[in-house]
């Protein structure tokens, strides 16, 4: 599919009394409107530097979450001197359609068919820039798996909160993670989505979910129609990674962050494991945000520079 595209900027919402209501700081920014031959339509969100040749980074959202909620790290990057995108997954924030249960989608779409053409946006926005891909949770998890089928594309990823869900990687909680995760699987089969609770608190796309527990079962990356051989893809990925475990993550836990770097055997990976040390107050898997100051700057330095700054190695 192929996307077409379309600037666009934002304006003032009227609210039910015919006030004209201030939008948010994030419905402010530069956006790039994506659409795909399905009508699938995305809205990249934008920070741009001066400098055309300042490394762009796209970042990407775990599951349920909204572009919107990775503001203060895109503008801790921005200020750090990077570019920066934005965009959400499909079915998510501002892309249309909403999920509904009909929504058929799974990993295969969201690598095979949207990345490529919100990464072709991006690129063409920034075309005298590399491009980074800075993935939280679900959104890291695809970072990689997007890099190692399109190695031309990506300079590196930073991940954060994201790991393998193979059920052994979770160690003294892998008999929980298994029956809980399958639980998820078989109820997003059943209905067609899963509709937000135990685990996911939002409602995620049934084919999302089923790849997902399919992944957490047998430790391999078997998308629904894929002919792609993620595995033996990952294990031949080049390109650097940074990869971000958070001590007080009881979703992705450290353990689980190793397996998949592990899985990453040419690519050169740099692990920092967010503790006390790190000056990061806040280190569960979403509450880590409001340090954004401490770990976009850290990342920052390492896209920038090549390593973390000392207080972070």
């Amino acid at each position: 599919m192929t996307g077409v595209l379309m600037s666009v900027s934002s304006t003032g919402h009227n609210t039910s009394d015919g006030a004209t209501r201030r939008p948010s700081e994030f419905a402010t920014l530069e956006a790039i409107r994506v659409t795909l031959d399905d009508n699938v339509t995305f809205v990249i969100r934008v920070l741009a530097q001066e400098d055309p040749t300042a490394p762009v980074v796209l970042i990407l959202p775990a599951m349920a979450l909204k572009a919107k909620f990775y503001l203060p790290l895109a503008k801790t990057l921005h200020a750090a001197g990077l570019s920066v995108a934005t965009c959400d997954l499909r079915a998510q924030g501002e892309s249309l359609p909403s999920l509904h249960p009909r929504s058929k989608f799974g990993y295969r779409e969201l690598l095979e068919v949207d990345f490529p053409a919100v990464v072709k946006a991006v690129r063409a926005r920034f075309s005298q820039a590399p491009l980074y891909l800075f993935g939280h949770s679900l959104g890291g998890q695809l970072s990689v798996l997007y890099a190692s089928s399109a190695r031309d594309d990506v300079t590196g990823i930073c991940i954060i909160g994201a790991g393998s869900v193979y059920w052994k990687a979770f160690g003294p909680k892998r008999w929980e993670a298994l029956w809980k995760i399958q639980t998820i699987g078989l109820v997003a089969r059943i209905r067609g989505y899963w509709p937000g609770g135990m685990v996911i608190g939002g409602a995620m796309a049934g084919g999302v979910m089923t790849d997902w527990a399919r992944h957490s079962r047998t430790g391999r990356y078997q998308p629904r129609g894929t002919k792609r051989n993620y595995d033996r893809m990952l294990r031949e990925l080049e390109v650097p990674v940074l990869a971000i475990s958070l001590e007080h993550d009881v979703l992705v836990p450290s353990s689980n962050v190793d397996f998949l770097c592990a899985r990453l055997s040419a690519a050169k990976v740099t692990r920092w494991h967010v503790d006390g040390r790190s000056g990061v107050k806040h280190r569960d898997h979403f509450e880590w945000i409001r340090d954004s100051r401490v770990i976009g700057s850290a990342a920052a330095s390492w896209i920038i520079h090549g390593h973390l700054p000392p207080a972070s190695s």
